[in-house]
């Protein structure tokens, strides 16, 4: 194990949470200016596609993270046989949901159940994907197929780093962490898509206006409200990941999706079987 998992173990997560909320949400100009700056170089970010291009154009880092996107610049795939990429990332892991289990990294599996609470119902042998969002990615959540949104549970958690190894060295990460999760009913029947907090993530908010992390408690929800594919779901602060889930027979992902893939937003991840 690596002395950063092994500090993440000590640390005051949610504490360094707060501090960075705090931070994040500053509008003093030259602080933000500094921090959109420094971030900027930091990680590569690349503004060209972003409706804001400079700091001065982000009342806060917060507003710089979470940024628009120019129109155009993550087109949906309108053919009706597809699934599509919730968020910018890389790929995690893929592929079958085996006994109830999706793989987190080699050797390492953990139940739907565990991580999806009451809503994990119906996805046995089914089909997943993991997307991971690195700091310099666009930070909004998309549906990967149109349906109308039924339940969300929020699951207090720790927030461990979400980078590849902390998830190669922590057991069961995804369900000891902070997350949201959301079931929508479909085409394809139930689909989950949940959205996983992690270490210095400020907030996870939603466009219909659930409880924004962190989380106090365990809370179940219903909702009837329609969204088409493509359409945005929430938001992190900083990087975290997203996992798909569809039930069985339902599609078969793509072949070329392998761990360390990069994907877009929008882009096929997968075609309708039925």
């Amino acid at each position: 194990m690596s002395p950063f998992t092994t500090l993440q173990k000590i640390l005051p997560q949610h504490g360094l949470s707060r501090l960075a909320r705090s931070a994040a949400n500053s509008t003093t100009p030259w602080f933000k200016n500094l921090l959109i700056e420094s971030f900027t170089r930091s990680y590569n970010v690349d503004l060209s596609e972003a409706t804001g291009q400079k700091p001065e154009d982000y009342p806060s880092f917060n507003a710089f993270f979470t940024r628009a996107l120019q129109t155009g610049t993550r087109p949906i795939d309108a053919d009706l046989a597809v699934v599509v990429s919730p968020t910018d990332g890389t790929i995690s892991q893929c592929g079958a949901i085996e006994s109830g289990t999706l793989l987190q990294a080699k050797g390492n599996h953990y139940n739907i159940r565990d991580l999806a609470g009451v809503l994990g119902d119906g996805f046995d042998r089914g089909s997943f994907a993991t997307v991971y969002l690195a700091p310099n990615n666009y930070h909004r959540v998309h549906l990967p197929i149109a349906g109308r949104l039924t339940h969300t549970l929020t699951q207090p958690g720790a927030l461990f780093s979400v980078n590849n190894h902390t998830v190669e060295a922590i057991k069961d990460l995804f369900v000891r962490n902070e997350r949201l999760v959301c079931r929508f009913e479909t085409i394809l029947g139930p689909v989950l898509v949940i959205l996983v907090g992690a270490m210095i993530v400020a907030s996870i908010e939603t466009v219909w206006g659930s409880p924004t992390s962190p989380y106090q408690h365990v809370e179940l929800n219903e909702h009837h409200l329609d969204f088409e594919k493509g359409a945005e779901l929430g938001r992190f602060l900083l990087g975290s990941t997203v996992i798909c889930c569809f039930p069985q027979h339902t599609i078969t992902l793509d072949p070329n999706l392998a761990p360390a893939t990069p994907v877009k937003m929008g882009q096929s991840i997968g075609v309708i079987k039925i």
